[in-house]
């Protein structure tokens, strides 16, 4: 099974890790089991380079899979008053991106997912998705999260174009969504869906 569904036995040695996110120098704690837990994954880097933080009025802003919190760290402290909610289904996940939002001094909501309350709605979701969960499960995760943005809400993928991307982008559209590709670098493609 993969590591997105696990949480790892044992502790987990853990590393740390420096990145700069729009301009502002963050360090991580990283561990084995964890989704990229060497680095900053060089999708989420194209991710955050490519898209600007949020504007002034984003209030809910949700990190989809969250892994060790990097992409909902740098929301949090780009838009400190925002409720930023992360999401992951690996427990060593949730624990590190508290940590990292504490050492951080922001504040992140890290849960799982079915303890995100039904009726939350969100301004933003950013993710680096799961990809190789297999696509019948990733368009039911995506289906469920896109369904829960606000009216005028939007959603940034990453995704890698050898593992799907553009395929992906045809199905959001075929589903109703408006998906438009915002940049293309470094073999990913940046994502980004409205309602209209």
């Amino acid at each position: 099974m993969s590591h997105y569904f696990e949480t790892p036995d044992g502790d987990g040695a853990t590393r740390e890790i420096e990145a700069t996110i729009w301009g502002r120098p963050f360090a991580f704690t990283t561990s084995g089991g964890v989704f990229s837990g060497g680095r900053l994954d060089l999708g989420t880097a194209v991710l955050l380079r490519s898209v600007d933080p949020p504007p002034a009025g984003r209030r809910r802003l949700l990190d989809l899979g969250c892994g060790y919190g990097p992409i909902a760290v740098a929301l949090a402290g780009t838009c400190p008053d925002a409720d930023v909610t992360a999401v992951d289904v690996n427990d060593r996940a949730l624990e590190l991106t508290r940590l990292n939002a504490a050492r951080a001094g922001v504040t992140v909501t890290a849960v799982r997912p079915e303890d995100v309350p039904a009726d939350a709605r969100f301004d933003e979701i950013w993710s680096n998705p799961p990809i190789r969960i297999g696509k019948d499960a990733l368009h039911e995760l995506l289906l469920t999260w896109l369904g829960r943005l606000a009216p005028t809400g939007r959603a940034y993928l990453v995704v890698g174009r050898n593992l799907g991307a553009d395929s992906l982008q045809t199905w959001l559209e075929t589903g109703g969504w408006c998906c438009e590709r915002l940049a293309s670098a470094k073999g990913y493609r940046v994502l980004r869906i409205s309602t209209s």
